[in-house]
């Protein structure tokens, strides 16, 4: 069975301007349901959109995966009154509906997991056509005409006796082809549920739904934590091997400066069979070099979503994220420093990465902070 996902995006927001772009815990908000989408038992993840900006992204970032296309849409599917429907049907007639499972997945729902998405798809095997998220609520629901909607006022159940109500959140809809097709909807005559947290139910719409939502991400990364044996470490580069600063002449990048104290934390660090990763943000000759010379053979270059590729390493490999270390300094590094087993911050790092990061180092980035990570593992793991 062909099961696709489909994630429509459009240029314009109206709450939040560049809402899909902009970064949520450090990635662009889209990708956080993109993600998941690509661990999920989807076969193919189709990004909808009117901006070349994504189309450019998602062909750079996600070469690691075949599962991610993206496809430029009709102005009309684009326009602030065209439907979601008209943007599904619009794709599915244009392949000429070759699939057999559609899942339609909302980029401003990123509490979703690859869990929610088997869950809907998995519907659709037990005899549904049919399948989309929602939230059990305990809210007391009125009419605007001052009547009650699902309880009795004079028998007031307590919370924990109260069945609540279920509410559809936006995040995921499964259905089939041939429902999709004769129903030209989401949704089909046979439709299964599947629930998943109340938090999910946050709509982002405005500047302080935004900081609700991002908070509430980032301590659902950071109740994950397992303290476990570190295996792997990643770095950063710019603000963690280097001080942050980049000369530059007329011909682009001249000079970064290293301290060899780290290179040799790191050798040392090795011999106690802890591997060694690089990922940076910048795709930079020098970095590539140096990098080289340090004998790191795992080195990620022009890496945009570092949560996205280190979920793909973790899977190629094998591994557990609870058996990573992570040092990073700035925004970009914020998931992943809150979703390792252990994360490691400069003493000069951004203050949000230091706000959240398990262990904030005496010495700066770029003049010992990656010698004194290697000292803490090694002693960390002497437990172990």
């Amino acid at each position: 069975m062909k099961k696709i996902g489909f994630i429509p995006l459009r240029k314009g927001s109206k709450g939040i301007p560049g809402k899909n772009k902009r970064k949520m815990v450090g990635r662009p908000l889209f990708t956080w349901v993109l993600g998941e989408a690509i661990f999920s038992d989807l076969d193919e993840i189709i990004i909808y959109t009117d901006d070349e900006a994504i189309i450019n992204f998602i062909s750079k970032e996600y070469q690691w995966t075949t599962k991610v296309k993206a496809q430029l849409r009709s102005d009309e599917s684009a326009s602030d009154t065209a439907t979601t429907e008209m943007a599904m049907l619009e794709y599915c007639d244009s392949i000429a509906y070759d699939f057999d499972a559609f899942c339609l997945l909302q980029a401003t729902s990123p509490f979703t997991t690859r869990a929610d998405i088997n869950a809907c798809l998995s519907k659709l095997n037990e005899g549904y056509d049919s399948a989309l998220t929602v939230v059990n609520t305990h809210r007391f629901l009125w009419n605007e005409n001052g009547t009650p909607v699902n309880y009795n006022p004079l028998q007031r159940p307590r919370r924990q006796d109260f069945e609540g109500v279920l509410i559809e959140n936006g995040a995921v809809y499964t259905t089939t082809k041939v429902a999709l097709k004769k129903n030209k909807n989401r949704l089909g005559e046979k439709t299964a549920i599947v629930k998943m947290p109340e938090a999910s139910l946050l709509e982002i719409d405005s500047e302080n739904d935004w900081i609700s939502v991002e908070q509430l991400l980032i301590e659902r990364q950071k109740r994950a934590k397992i303290a476990s044996k570190i295996t792997h470490v990643v770095l950063d580069v710019d603000g963690v091997f280097t001080d942050g600063t980049i000369t530059y002449t007329k011909d682009g990048e001249h000079t970064k400066s290293f301290d060899m104290r780290d290179g040799m934390g790191l050798e040392i660090l090795r011999q106690f069979d802890v591997k060694v990763l690089v990922m940076t943000s910048e795709n930079s000759e020098l970095v590539a070099k140096r990098m080289q010379k340090l004998n790191i053979e795992q080195v990620y270059l022009g890496v945009k979503d570092k949560y996205s590729l280190l979920q793909h390493i973790i899977k190629e490999q094998k591994l557990a994220i609870t058996n990573f270390a992570y040092i990073g300094d700035d925004v970009n590094d914020l998931t992943n420093i809150c979703s390792v087993g252990w994360s490691l911050a400069p003493n000069n790092a951004t203050a949000i990465v230091k706000q959240h990061a398990d262990i904030v180092l005496s010495k700066p980035s770029g003049a010992g902070a990656i010698r004194e990570a290697c000292a803490f593992i090694m002693n960390y793991n002497k437990r172990f």
